[in-house]
């Protein structure tokens, strides 16, 4: 099940990756390298594919880039998102890539309304997308008037 999870977030990640042509190009530039995501017991092992997506590392890879969430708690990481904040994270290895990585963060987004608008049709997505952003609002507005959990300073890296 964890292999079809695994499985299921790069089609995601690639599918994203492929709306924005900038994103693969810089990707092109690292091909071959791999890149280590983990939170608390989840970990994934990214390879960069010569057409600039992704795919899963094989059992065993060597990571050129290790990116780490520091704060184990689900609730704080979900509260910094919430607040349009990165969570903390440990960078470790390749500069370049972990500067290409930066740059996708903060630029490649999922224009999940243009994706459903294609099976449900434009104005109900719209719709949908309406909803959607009031809700976030709301709920940043809501992370950004309470105090964050004890011990968390706030600040990310």
């Amino acid at each position: 099940m964890v292999d079809e999870v695994q499985h299921r977030i790069v089609l995601l990640l690639n599918h994203v990756l492929m709306q924005e042509k900038a994103a693969t190009a810089r990707l092109v530039r690292q091909k071959g390298s791999v890149v280590l995501v983990r939170w608390s017991a989840f970990s994934m092992h990214f390879l960069v594919t010569p057409a600039g997506l992704l795919d899963l590392a094989a059992a065993g890879a060597v990571p050129d880039l290790s990116l780490v969430v520091t704060d184990e708690s689900v609730a704080s990481v979900a509260q910094a998102m919430l607040r349009g904040d990165k969570p903390a994270v440990r960078i470790e290895g390749d500069v370049q890539l972990a500067a290409e990585v930066n740059w996708l963060v903060d630029n490649v987004r999922w224009d999940l309304e243009e994706d459903l608008s294609r099976v449900i049709g434009d104005a109900p997505a719209h719709a949908v997308g309406e909803v959607a952003r009031r809700m976030a609002q709301t709920l940043r507005q809501f992370t950004q008037t309470r105090p964050p959990p004890a011990g968390d300073s706030g600040a990310t890296t």
